[in-house]
Order: C-alpha cells, then structure tokens, then sequence
C-alpha cells in the first residue's frame, strides 16, 4: 500500500522483471530462501496488470479457450484444457456471462468491470501458478465487486497461493482480508508485516490509529507527501522509514536478506546445473501458437461488424458511383481519355480504401500484443503471420467486387480474358496497399500518428503513377521513388490490358492529337507491351518487401519494450 507515486507498480514490475527503460535495479530475487534466476520465476508466477486488455470482439469463453491454447503445457490433451477452462469459470463465477461478449468501450456492449477483472485473474490462474502478482485489482470497482474480487484473492491463497497485490486506498474490510502489508513511501519501505504489527509500529511512532478508523486511510495519510508542505512530509516520511529499518521487524528482515545473500554462490551453481539456457520461454511450439492465434483472428475479423458490413456496402456503393460517372464510353477519342481517367480511378481508390483499412490494425492491438508476447503467449513472426492471414479474404474480395461492377458499366475492353486480367492486377494493387498500410501501422506509436503520416507518404507514390507525370520526365533524382510507386506498375499493367489489343479508335474532332490505335496511347504515356509481366512481378515484389518491412518494424517494438 502507499499513496500515489510511492513506488508500488514499480516495485511488482521490477519483481516480475518488467521494468521500464531508464529505471536501476540492485539487489537480490529469492524465493523460499533460494536464489532464483528471472527464467524460474517467471515459468511459476502469474501477473494481473492494472489495465484490463482484451479483444473485445471475443466472448468469455473464446478468450480463455484461446489462453488455455498458448499457455499451459503442451503435453496437457484438449479434453482437459477445456476441463481447466469450465473449472475456472465456475470458480471465478464467470458462468452467467461465459458466451457474452467481453466488449469494446464506445462501439461493443460487453461485461462489467467487476466481471473484465475477474476474467484477467481468470486468465492467469489457467496454468494453476503458485505465485501471483496482482496490480491495483480492485482499481475502477465499487465497494461491493472490490470486495468481491479481494475475496476470491483470498480463497486463491487459503489454497496455498501466495498473492502479492497493490492497493491504494482499501476499505477497512478488504485491509482485514490480508495476512501481511508492505506500506511504501517516496520509493522506500515504511513497513512490512502483519496488519496488527502495523498499528504497534505506529504507536511507538507516537501516531497511534484512532479508535474506529480504516487503519488503511490513516497508513496512507500518514505517508503522503501533502502538497504545499513537502519538505515536512518528505522528512517525516524518512523518520518512519529510518525508523522501521532499526526496529525488531526491520532487522529481522534484513536479516533473512543476509542469509539468502550468503548462499548466492551455492544456489547460482546449483541453477547453472538445473537450468537449460536453450530452453524455450514459449509453453505451445510454433503449430500450436500458430493454430490459436489464426483462430482468434479470424473470429475477431468476422465478428467485427465495420470491418466487413461498412467496407463491403462502400466498395458497392463507390463502385456504382464510378459505373454511373464513367458508363458506356466509346472506343473513340473522348472515349480514350475518360477510360485512362477511370482505370486510374480503379488504382487511387483501392490504394485509399485499404490502406486506411489497416493503418490502425497494428497500432490499436499493440499493447495486447506486447502484454501476450512478454507472457510468452506467441511469437511476433506468428502474431504478424496470423493478423495478415485472417484479413486476406477481405483483401481479395473487396477489389473482385469492385471490378465486376465497374468492368461492364464503364465499357471496357469486351473479353472474358481481359476482364479477369484487369480483376487479377486490382487484387495485387489492393494487397500493395494493404501491405504498405500494414508497414505505417507498425512503424506508428498510435492510431493518431498512423492516420497523419498515411495520406502525405502516399501522394508522391500517386505523382508517379505515370497519369499527373509522364514516365520519360521523371527528373533522375526521383526515379528511385517512382520504383517503389505501385501506381505506376498499376497503371502500366491496366493500360496494356485495355489498349494493347485496340487496333483502331475513331477521331470525333478533325485534329492531329487523336491517336489512332491502342498502341499510339501507350507511348504517348511510354509505357511498352513488353513490360507487363515485368510489372506483375514488381507489384508481387512490393507486397512482399512492404510486409517484410512492417514485420521488422514490429518486431523492433517487442525489443525496444524489453
């Protein structure tokens, strides 16, 4: 316990080994009198972060079917994985809400707050650990669901448990649930050990708890630093500190910290022979992560109602919208300047559609991600493999749909093996764009930043596309951007497809600039009929490196939180 700031999520993270950047770390991590190294503890502990993070589109039993995939042993046969699963349901009386819908704040109704807390420690306590860390888990809870979930703490540790929890201001019931406290203050320990030791501490202190008080009130009162009198609090803050190390419950402490400390050497021998440093920190091999996480994908991608109902009914609709603009052109020379203005269209509106369909897909589930990953839940190859694979259908799908609609309402040119063509380029120029939509979403730190560096990355790609610039007066300096335009190999590859076959076009204005076959319209914009496969091969190029960049630049992002 402590005020705010006194050091307390700092202290958890640093015994759970996820300590921030920036923050020294010195002393000794034992358990039952043995020195253990972080690959032990971690195998053996469970930790219950404050923010409750989710996939909101899940139900509750999707998400700890997903969890009992990726986090108990793999030697454990599915039938008892859903046994465990049942078994921590009822015990954490999850069982009126098992098929409800955990819930997006502002978009999906889901559960209460008493009911996500429950369901993080239900999460945890999956692989039955031993130990469990819980930060701040009555954080956001009325009286009644904190004493609830203090309560269910309590049995977990009358079973043989041992919970170590963060609380800032309990009441005086929930402070009586608890065998032992460690009250913190500006970083430093105040005082650790029972509850009634705490109040005979004080005493002698001379700041004896009232009659009829919450001892927990006045513990954290007692070591606030109370703005406009910090130099007095911060002095009395060291008193009690200074004290508490000099007293019986201090040295008895310290103590037992220099008799852990004497057998360092002993017990650091016996874990180099214990231990396999090769050992992987991942409980489910590469099959089986890859098996859960595809599944959980996938069901968060079909139970995501934007994502499918609004991008399907706006592809029909812009779509149309072209149709009706561009409907029934001529192959003459009016017609030869809306078609090329059309076909452009198909490039820019497949580009913008998918790119911001995704920009924040990486951004939105990062901190899920990283929390899962440091669990070691999954690996980042399989997480990005996974993510990209669910949504695939829906990058193949939309640009199908557009083009059958716009393909014979604007005229284009009449064969079957045309028409498939052009349906085969648009696929590739959606998944380019998707691919370099998932490369600004993991280079990005949020949605916001992701959403402001989309659209001005974008239009020096769309100024090389060969329809705003001619190819041949690309200046030199430039010409390294214009390869990786997939405008440019879009619009090439749609252009050889509609005009390479044209062998006449009607003039409908007596003047020289009329060109007279499909072929005089693809040098005035120097394109070649020889270079299509090559474009085809380019667009296949870009999705592949622009998908390799973004895995790169999250996985950077698992190191950096490290």
């Amino acid at each position: 316990m402590g005020a705010s700031g006194a050091g307390k999520t700092t202290l958890l993270n640093t015994l759970t080994f996820r300590s921030t950047r920036g923050v020294l770390m010195s002393g000794l991590m034992a358990a039952n009198g043995q020195r253990i190294s972080p690959g032990v503890l971690t195998s053996r502990m469970a930790y219950v972060q404050q923010d409750d993070l989710f996939v909101g589109t899940l139900t509750v039993m999707e998400h700890l079917m997903f969890q009992a995939m990726v986090r108990m042993d793999r030697q454990i046969p599915r039938e008892q994985r859903i046994k465990r699963v049942n078994e921590v349901v009822d015990e954490l009386a999850l069982s009126k809400c098992r098929n409800t819908v955990i819930g997006v704040p502002g978009r999906v109704k889901g559960l209460s707050g008493g009911e996500m807390k429950r369901l993080s420690l239900a999460s945890e306590i999956l692989t039955d650990p031993p130990l469990m860390f819980c930060d701040e888990p009555t954080s956001g809870l009325d009286s009644f669901m904190a004493h609830q979930v203090v309560s269910i703490l309590k049995t977990l540790a009358a079973r043989g448990k041992t919970v170590v929890a963060t609380l800032h201001q309990p009441s005086s019931e929930l402070f009586a649930l608890f065998d032992k406290i460690l009250l913190m203050a500006e970083g430093r320990i105040a005082f650790m050990g029972s509850t009634e030791q705490a109040c005979s501490f004080f005493k002698t202190l001379g700041a004896a708890c009232p009659t009829n008080y919450n001892p927990a009130d006045y513990f954290v009162q007692m070591l606030a630093v109370v703005p406009g009198r910090e130099l007095a609090c911060k002095q009395a803050i060291n008193t009690t500190c200074d004290t508490f190390q000099r007293s019986e419950y201090g040295m008895r402490i310290a103590l037992e910290a220099e008799t852990v400390h004497g057998e360092f050497e002993d017990s650091l021998k016996r874990l180099k022979h214990s231990e396999n440093p090769c050992r992987s920190p991942y409980k489910a091999n590469w099959y089986e992560q890859f098996r859960a996480v595809l599944w959980r994908s996938w069901l968060s991608v079909i139970k995501e109602p934007i994502l499918i109902k609004v991008r399907l009914l706006q592809t029909i609709m812009v779509s149309l919208l072209i149709g009706v603009i561009y409907f029934g052109q001529q192959m003459d020379q009016d017609g030869v300047m809306n078609i090329n203005g059309a076909l452009f269209i198909f490039l820019t509106n497949m580009t913008f559609q998918n790119v911001f369909a995704v920009i924040n897909v990486f951004c939105a589930e990062l901190p899920i991600f990283l929390r899962e990953h440091r669990n070691g839940m999954y690996r980042t190859d399989v997480y990005f493999i996974c993510k990209t694979l669910a949504e695939a259908p829906i990058f193949l799908a939309v640009p199908l749909i557009f083009t059958v609609v716009v393909y014979p309402m604007i005229g284009l040119y009449p064969d079957v093996k045309h028409f498939f063509v052009a349906c085969a380029i648009a696929v590739l120029v959606a998944n380019v764009a998707t691919s370099f939509g998932y490369l600004i979403s993991c280079i990005s730190n949020g949605i916001s930043m992701a959403l402001s560096v989309g659209p001005p990355v974008i239009i020096p790609f769309l100024l090389f596309g060969g329809f705003f610039l001619n190819t041949a007066s690309v200046p030199f300096y430039f010409e390294w951007l214009s390869y990786l335009s997939w405008f440019r190999y879009g619009n090439e590859a749609l252009l050889i497809n509609q005009w390479s076959d044209v062998d006449f076009i009607a003039c409908t204005r007596n003047n020289v600039t009329c060109p007279k076959s499909g072929h005089m319209i693809l040098e005035t914009y120097n394109f070649r009929e020889d270079g299509f496969w090559m474009d085809i091969v380019c667009l296949f190029a870009l999705i592949v490196a622009f998908r390799f960049l973004a895995f790169l630049a999250l996985l950077s992002k698992t190191y950096r939180s490290k």
